[in-house]
């Protein structure tokens, strides 16, 4: 329920020509049919987050919309307080964050992009634009990869073949003895999988799932199973860092749960007619949480909110509202104080 707040906001502070912009793909996006720009923006929101949507509401598009970024530029509330204002934004239908997957093949990556509009918007006008974003994503041609240059390998010449000579020499030449061929070099280890590599990554995405080799080379069999139902590395590693607990205690034993938890669904195989190419990679368009970052689809986060942190969010708000015992115990004291006032 939002509340209506009399008290003049604080006015955000001007976008400086040096607010760093995220890396192409990333950032801010504007959602389309925003009304035109007013004073009486944001009037429902509280006073902090008024002064947050005013600010993010002036960022270009492309901007980083990290909580460091932000609370670097309003010194006035830290990281923990711009968090929350997010969060209430996201719930009064601002802003909602999702991820992309873009490239093909091997130099598939995810991007992560706020989506913010002027205009609050309910949970099915966001759910619908999204689809359509997905839509637009799918039928989008696949950004080629990246050239990869390959150093070439010189190859020794090949020997020239026998002849037989004119004439038998009178003696063997007194060459001295040609010196032996250096050893060969020791082979190279087998290449690893994906699947292992990309438990190896969790480490360096979080330090509370770092795992030992020995770790990597037990559960690489789960982890293959994922690739087998059509993900990628950045797919698996991003569902497996979603929403961790402050503190992981055994994390080999706390991934192997995930793992078998979350695999993803299988990918039916369409019907493919013979002489046609490989079909394009779908790019999938996830929304995520806006508190704890849990990716899925725009229908299963409401208010841009996970479950768990929409039931915090809740109790949250129920906890901090005044009670209608309290507002009368107010109404009565000022009663009171002008009573006194008005007293010879």
């Amino acid at each position: 329920m939002v509340i209506q707040h009399c008290s003049s906001a604080l006015s955000a502070p001007a976008v400086s020509a040096a607010y760093p912009m995220a890396k192409p793909g990333y950032g801010k996006r504007s959602a389309p049919g925003q009304q035109a720009r007013s004073r009486d923006d944001f009037a429902l929101l509280p006073t902090r987050e008024r002064y947050v949507a005013g600010f993010v509401d002036h960022l270009p598009d492309g901007a980083s919309m990290s909580v460091k970024q932000l609370a670097k530029q309003l010194p006035l509330y830290g990281q923990q307080a711009i968090s929350t204002a997010l969060k209430a934004l996201s719930v009064a239908g601002h802003l909602r964050r999702v991820r992309c997957s873009v490239g093909a093949g091997d130099e598939t990556r995810w991007v992560f992009r706020t989506f913010w509009s002027r205009t609050a918007r309910d949970n099915e006008w966001w759910t619908t634009y999204l689809a359509t974003e997905t839509a637009t994503q799918t039928a989008a041609p696949a950004e080629p990869p990246a050239p990869v240059s390959v150093p070439l390998q010189r190859t020794p010449p090949e020997a020239a073949p026998d002849t037989a000579p004119t004439a038998a020499p009178a003696a063997p030449p007194t060459t001295p003895a040609a010196p032996a061929a250096p050893p060969a070099p020791a082979a190279r280890p087998a290449a690893f999988s994906l699947a292992y590599l990309a438990l190896a990554e969790l480490g360096r995405k979080d330090i509370r799932l770092a795992l030992s080799a020995d770790d990597c080379a037990a559960l690489e069999p789960q982890a293959a199973a994922w690739f087998d139902r059509g993900v990628d590395a950045d797919y698996l590693i991003a569902a497996l860092t979603a929403g961790l607990p402050a503190q992981v205690d055994c994390p080999p034993r706390f991934v192997r749960r995930r793992l078998a938890d979350k695999i993803p669904p299988h990918r039916s195989a369409g019907p493919s007619s013979p002489g046609t190419s490989t079909p394009a990679p779908v790019r999938r368009l996830l929304m995520e949480c806006t508190d704890c970052g849990r990716p899925g689809q725009p229908e299963a986060l409401p208010d841009g909110l996970c479950r768990p942190c929409r039931v915090a969010h809740t109790e949250s708000q129920q906890a901090t509202s005044p009670g209608p015992a309290e507002i009368a115990a107010v109404k009565a004291h000022m009663a009171n104080l002008r009573d006194l006032l008005k007293a010879p």
